[in-house]
């Protein structure tokens, strides 16, 4: 029997398959996030109301006018004040005191007295003064009276009428019944009116001496540029540079702190204004603040130069006008005038502008030079724009060695008469066998008689750190670098500081990032003139111009890398540097190498073609000892003026142009160098035979080898 077993729990696991429910899964809402306290939003508002832009607009306007109307009121008090008092004179008789000047002081107590005597004598007057008006008045109304009835008394003999004759008084009257109506009609609302034109004129002042805070002036007020330059300017700066015994100073003298100051003058793109300050402040105190003077008057510190005139306990202030210095200057003469000329002696280079704006000239007349600056601020530019001016006086020679080698001399190809190009070990021992060369012509032209002129041989060394620290030595084991007695090419310059002015050969040197290793103080200090752009470090602007300069306010290390390219500061007096400063600072003129060559084409064009040498060789056709011995002949010996001569009469394309440079360097190690004999220099004959010979019997020992 089959049992049906009936289960009554009802299942909990639901249907799979196709028989499965639809499940609807049901999210509930996210929270509300929870409220924030009334003061938070409230807070928050008033810090969005308070930080619009809007808001800051109208509260600087709100405060701009109320500040003008309230600073405005204390210049009318004050104005008035002064007008009615001996403040004035007190104040200006205190800043002389300070100052130390008693002669002004003793001259404004002088101009109190009579001032306060001037005003003694109104004060009396006024004693008399009523009862002088009233006499007056009293006159005044009767000759009135009178008159008016006079008049009446030939209107009624006209009219035939005597009650003519007081016509015109009536009339008077009438008048004067009619501006008393009048005064009463507007008196009150003058009355409700009048306290606002005061305001409006206490604005006006304050508005017209912008006599409100920064802060509070508008967008474009507020900008950048610069505010114009004013005596009150000048001593807030000044007052606000953090030396106390300036600022007690200024603050005993009051609104009279001006007196410190000379005329402001317009000064190129700027303005210029001495300052003589108070006893107990030093100029080395000013100098050391020129940046927060610079910011003080709303400048940036390359804006500001601060130099140090004749007068003891002065500064000279040169302000630029604010974005002038960016600015470039225009063309160098050289582009614009195509007819230019050099002239080595009287002339000067017309090397850029100063910041007065005036044309800066540098006269190259027997000064040797030394220019220098951090990499790529323009020093291979601006020395090469003075060589270009030279180049257009036909009489100067050039010798050139390039240690860059980026084809920056190029263009003096057929101009110069050695160029050495390349920044290799090889390219220095030649650049110091050239400078070495020049040396042997200073030589031989000491040894002509005095008076004698000669043409300027300029010896040029761009990138002449690289000289300096070479480590080669020749065969003697002499290092061509370095700053030993035992170095050629330090030695070399030298000699060439130490006597070539005179004989008008010439040391010219460009150098990089100075050191005492790359720029040793013996030569740097043989440069009559001295030249730096932009700089590193105060230390390194010594080097470059030296302490008197650099103490005397020079600071090339302020200047900007990058952007102050092609500004120098000059120490020399081959350029008009004003009275008491012993620096100036020019902006030079920038002359491309496109434009450099066209140049160079107008100085090759003004004289005969150059051959140049790209080293110091020998000349290899002739034989030169051999044609030496044969000019000599059976002369013991010669001079070497006239061994020049007959070697040029000999062969004039070969010793043509030969100098005594040359002819020492052919005879220099061969035991028959020239010397001196009775003041002149000689060449013995026996000693050319004798090196001949010795040159033959190595020979023959060579070729039996």
């Amino acid at each position: 029997m089959t049992e049906n077993v009936i289960n009554l729990h009802k299942p909990t696991e639901p249907p799979a398959g196709a028989n499965a429910p639809t499940v609807l899964t049901v999210v509930p809402d996210a929270p509300p996030a929870p409220r924030l306290p009334l003061w938070v939003r409230s807070g928050r508002a008033v810090k969005a109301a308070a930080t619009d832009e809007n808001t800051k607009t109208v509260v600087r306007a709100v405060a701009r006018h109320s500040l003008y109307t309230f600073n405005g009121g204390r210049i009318v008090a004050r104005r008035t004040w002064d007008g009615r008092t001996g403040a004035r004179y007190e104040r200006m008789i205190r800043a002389a005191e300070v100052a130390g000047n008693l002669e002004v002081a003793e001259e404004w107590e002088e101009r109190l007295q009579r001032f306060r005597q001037a005003r003694h004598h109104r004060r009396m007057d006024l004693l008399h003064s009523p009862v002088e008006a009233a006499k007056g008045a009293a006159v005044g109304a009767g000759m009135g009276v009178a008159g008016l009835i006079g008049l009446g008394v030939i209107m009624a003999i006209n009219t035939k009428h005597p009650a003519d004759i007081i016509t015109p008084l009536a009339a008077t009257i009438d008048f004067i019944a009619t501006l008393i109506r009048i005064i009463q009609i507007v008196w009150g609302p003058a009355l409700t009116i009048t306290p606002f034109l005061a305001l409006l004129a206490l604005w006006s002042v304050g508005a017209h001496q912008k006599a409100a805070p920064s802060w509070s002036m508008p967008e474009h007020q507020r900008s950048s540029e610069g505010e114009p330059i004013t005596p009150s300017i000048v001593v807030k700066a000044l007052r606000d540079l953090g030396v106390p015994a300036l600022r007690n100073a200024i603050k005993d003298m009051g609104d009279a702190g001006a007196s410190m100051l000379g005329p402001i003058r317009i000064a190129g793109c700027g303005v210029e204004v001495d300052v003589t300050l108070p006893s107990g402040v030093s100029t080395n105190e000013i100098q050391q603040r020129r940046r927060k003077l610079a910011e003080n008057l709303t400048r940036h510190e390359h804006e500001v130069f601060i130099m140090l005139p004749v007068a003891a306990r002065t500064v000279r202030l040169w302000i630029a006008d604010s974005g002038a210095l960016d600015e470039p200057i225009g063309p160098s003469p050289l582009v614009t005038d195509e007819t230019m000329t050099a002239n080595y002696k009287t002339g000067k280079a017309p090397w850029g502008q100063d910041l007065r704006g005036d044309a800066a000239g540098l006269s190259l007349y027997q000064r040797h030079l030394l220019i220098t600056g951090l990499s790529n601020q323009g020093k291979t530019a601006a020395l090469r724009s003075l060589a270009l001016w030279l180049a257009l006086d036909r009489s100067v020679e050039f010798l050139m060695g390039d240690l860059k080698g980026a084809g920056d001399w190029a263009m003096f190809i057929g101009r110069a008469r050695v160029l050495i190009q390349g920044p290799t070990d090889e390219h220095v021992i030649e650049v110091t066998e050239m400078v070495e060369s020049a040396v042997d012509e200073m030589n031989r032209r000491l040894q002509e008689p005095p008076g004698t002129e000669f043409p300027p041989l300029i010896v040029l060394v761009d990138e002449a750190q690289v000289a300096f620290m070479c480590p080669l030595k020749d065969e003697e084991k002499r290092p061509y670098g370095g700053s030993k007695a035992t170095s050629r090419y330090f030695m070399a310059v030298r000699k060439i500081h130490n006597q070539g002015r005179a004989v008008n050969v010439l040391m010219w040197q460009g150098t990089q990032d100075p050191t005492d290793q790359n720029l040793p103080k013996l030569v740097r200090e043989g440069a009559h003139t001295r030249a730096s752009l932009a700089l590193g470090t105060e230390s390194q602007a010594r080097m470059a111009l030296g302490d008197k300069a650099v103490d005397g306010g020079a600071a090339p290390n302020l200047l900007r890398p990058g952007l102050d390219k092609g500004t120098v500061v000059v120490a020399s007096d081959g350029i008009d540097i004003p009275a008491g400063q012993s620096s100036i600072t020019v902006r030079t003129h920038y002359i491309d190498t496109d434009t450099a060559y066209e140049i160079c084409e107008r100085a090759k064009a003004l004289r005969d073609g150059v051959t140049t040498l790209h080293a110091i060789e020998r000349d290899a056709a002739r034989d030169p000892l051999a044609d030496i011995a044969q000019v000599m002949g059976d002369a013991t010996r010669v001079r070497t003026k006239d061994v020049l001569a007959r070697l040029a009469t000999l062969d004039a394309g070969t010793y043509g142009k030969w100098s005594f440079l040359d002819l020492t360097r052919v005879l220099d190690g061969t035991g028959a160098e020239p010397y001196k004999s009775d003041g002149v220099m000689n060449i013995a004959r026996d000693r050319i035979a004798r090196a001949l010979a010795d040159r033959d019997s190595q020979g023959s020992a060579s070729a039996s080898e």
